[in-house]
């Protein structure tokens, strides 16, 4: 999952660091998430005009052969900071769900599935965004679930728990003997 506001703070965060053209801050952001997030030019350049416009990061001067790069502003030194702050309160909530999802995990039986593989963890494409964004409400539900759980155990919600994973991975296993037998043909 990406949190609210985490594009702008790793264009402020790489901008910190040196100048940069608008290609090379997303190359700089896929890095620092070691591939597993590469912004689109879309999401990029719309952000380095808002930024620009608001005076946070200012174009510096082209010569003939470079690329156009921009660099941070007192304003959005300031503004990084507030964002730095943000994150860090963020962090700490989702540590604090890791802990108890961990706890619940150790006491309950609870397990986290491996998804290594598959294609919401490959790289971003339009034909992937839909199931990528289907298993993050599907992981943050469950999770939740979890949690809601161990505050206020019910036996009747893990039935029924139960009862939808079991029709969801029965749904999951037709399609995919669709696609093996597709492939066997």
């Amino acid at each position: 999952m990406v949190p609210k506001g985490f594009i702008r703070y790793q264009v402020l965060e790489s901008l910190s660091e040196k100048p940069m053209s608008g290609s090379e801050i997303i190359n700089e952001v896929e890095s620092r998430t070691n591939g597993r997030w590469k912004p689109s030019p879309g999401s990029v350049y719309p952000l380095l005009a808002w930024l620009q416009d608001n005076g946070h990061v200012k174009e510096l001067p082209m010569n003939q052969s470079e690329m156009k790069r921009y660099d941070l502003t007192e304003s959005g030194k300031a503004l990084l900071s507030e964002q730095k702050k943000i994150f860090e309160e963020q962090r700490k909530m989702i540590d604090e769900q890791r802990k108890k999802y961990a706890k619940l995990r150790k006491e309950a039986g609870f397990f986290a599935p491996l998804f290594m593989g598959a294609p919401w963890f490959g790289p971003p494409s339009e034909e992937t965004a839909g199931l990528r964004h289907s298993v993050r409400k599907l992981a943050e539900a469950f999770i939740e679930l979890g949690i809601s759980l161990e505050e206020h155990f019910s036996k009747q919600a893990v039935e029924e728990a139960q009862k939808a994973l079991e029709e969801t991975a029965e749904k999951l296993d037709k399609i995919n003997q669709k696609l093996k037998g597709m492939q066997d043909e």
